[in-house]
């Protein structure tokens, strides 16, 4: 016969089952844009060729450009205008998201390489190696928003064509090979 010691014992576990699967919930939740109203990291991620990485991301700067990727690969125009940073305007992070899309969204649909660049402290410079289009983009990342929160955006203020896909002409062909910079050089 259970004593009380162990139904409290068993209790302990119970609330502790639930305080766990709701909070992996709430952290789903943040990703809830991956794939549509409702949709978890989990369904995106199994939705898209994984991200491949080089260089050290922070979890922020990993997150957003792994959205980014989803979002140009889908064509998502509203989505992945709203991972601009506040200082670029809704025409320029509009007209910024369309021409990613045009320029990018068949290489975003296949396998890409995210090469992080600097600390990823507060800003990152992130190279992304689109591998079936043979494109190469630079795009930096940055914590924006309220002080002390973890809200990394993308710079999208490249509304002309041109300038939105232009290829660094400092980036290595390749991901993680030589000649990689940092923000002080």
């Amino acid at each position: 016969m259970p004593t009380l010691k162990q139904g409290r014992k068993a209790a302990g576990w119970l609330v502790a089952v639930v305080l766990l699967t709701s909070g992996c919930a709430a952290f789903d939740s943040g990703f809830a844009d991956a794939g549509g109203p409702g949709a978890s990291y989990e369904q995106a991620y199994s939705d898209h060729e994984p991200l491949h990485v080089t260089g050290y991301p922070s979890i922020g700067s990993l997150l957003v450009i792994q959205q980014l990727v989803w979002d140009i690969a889908d064509g998502r125009t509203d989505s992945l205008r709203k991972l601009a940073t506040s200082d670029s305007t809704a025409t320029e992070a509009r007209k910024t998201a369309e021409n990613w899309i045009k320029g990018y969204g068949t290489g975003a649909r296949g396998k890409v390489t995210g090469d992080f660049y600097d600390s990823g402290s507060e800003r990152q410079v992130v190279v992304l190696y689109f591998h079936n289009s043979h494109q190469v983009q630079e795009f930096t990342v940055r914590l924006d928003g309220d002080p002390g929160s973890e809200n990394w955006r993308v710079l999208m203020k490249s509304p002309g064509l041109k300038d939105a896909t232009h290829a660094p002409t400092w980036a290595p062909k390749t991901p993680g090979a030589t000649g990689s910079r940092t923000s002080t050089d």
